[in-house]
């Protein structure tokens, strides 16, 4: 992994306990997918890091340092990580205890880990807890992740890869770490970014390629889609077989068998060295 400026080992790579982003969750992050020493999207995750980090307050990130950093951590890792997540952490830094930010700067962090490919098709429930569309940190990718744990631990308990969420308003919002599409009569929709949703990396490229609508549903639209599944960098396009343990027929169903096609076919050529 990639600390302030140089590679390191894991056992050596260490950050202070006043670091805002241990103490108060101040800080934003990306996950890529990682492969055979490259990435997926690398550029649109940077211009989401970014976007991330203004939101917060933070400065801008160095992204020349950050490429530098994925390279050299990618290139460390080549050999045993075929397959694997990249994750690039950028926070508050050194700080007193409370809310308020020092003035040491930010922490970068990059670091990669072995991955397990998805299977074709996932069970998800959902949950009673809301997204917040109003939030101050509404869409922006937050190391503040305390509600996702307990969501998905609550879809571990419950056989399923992942917990799906509404927002205030009871629309469909996104799950824990992906986002949700559905089809109805035959045709693909997803929540707009209005509804609080992350604006996904793999969702923006659905979006494109395949002509999904944004459309505003109410959360028991899940109840009747004829196909569902989620999206997200190491998910891509995976198919939902069943929704708080009611199965859907034929997944992945013919919609949703499209996506994936097109996904795969276009995505190959978005790879960043």
């Amino acid at each position: 992994m990639w600390l302030d400026g140089s590679l390191r080992d894991a056992d050596s790579a260490t950050v202070s306990v006043f670091d805002h982003g241990l103490t108060v969750g101040d800080g934003v992050f990306e996950t890529l997918k990682a492969e055979g020493g490259r990435t997926f999207a690398l550029t649109r995750h940077l211009d989401r890091l970014t976007r991330s980090a203004r939101g917060l307050g933070l400065p801008d990130p160095d992204l020349d340092e950050v490429r530098r950093a994925c390279a050299a951590v990618l290139d460390a890792g080549s050999g045993a990580v075929p397959f694997g997540r990249l994750r690039i952490t950028y926070t508050g830094g050194l700080s007193p205890l409370g809310s308020d930010r020092g003035d040491a700067g930010p922490t970068l962090i990059v670091a990669l880990a072995p991955a397990t490919r998805r299977p074709d098709t996932t069970a998800v429930i959902t949950v009673p807890w809301v997204r917040n569309e109003r939030s101050a940190v509404a869409g922006l990718k937050t190391t503040s992740y305390a509600e996702n744990v307990v969501a998905l631990a609550a879809a571990h308990r419950a056989g399923a890869s992942e917990a799906l969420f509404a927002n205030t308003l009871g629309r469909l919002c996104e799950g824990t770490g992906s986002n949700v599409f559905v089809v109805l009569d035959g045709r693909l929709h997803t929540p707009p970014l209005a509804s609080g949703c992350l604006a996904g990396i793999t969702r923006d490229l659905v979006v494109e390629w395949t002509g999904a609508e944004e459309s505003d549903l109410p959360f028991d639209v899940l109840e009747r889609a004829e196909e569902v599944f989620v999206t997200s960098s190491l998910r891509d396009v995976q198919a939902v077989h069943a929704i708080d343990g009611r199965p859907l027929t034929a997944a992945p169903g013919p919609v949703t068998a499209e996506a994936v096609r097109i996904f795969e076919e276009r995505s190959g050529a978005d790879l960043d060295p």
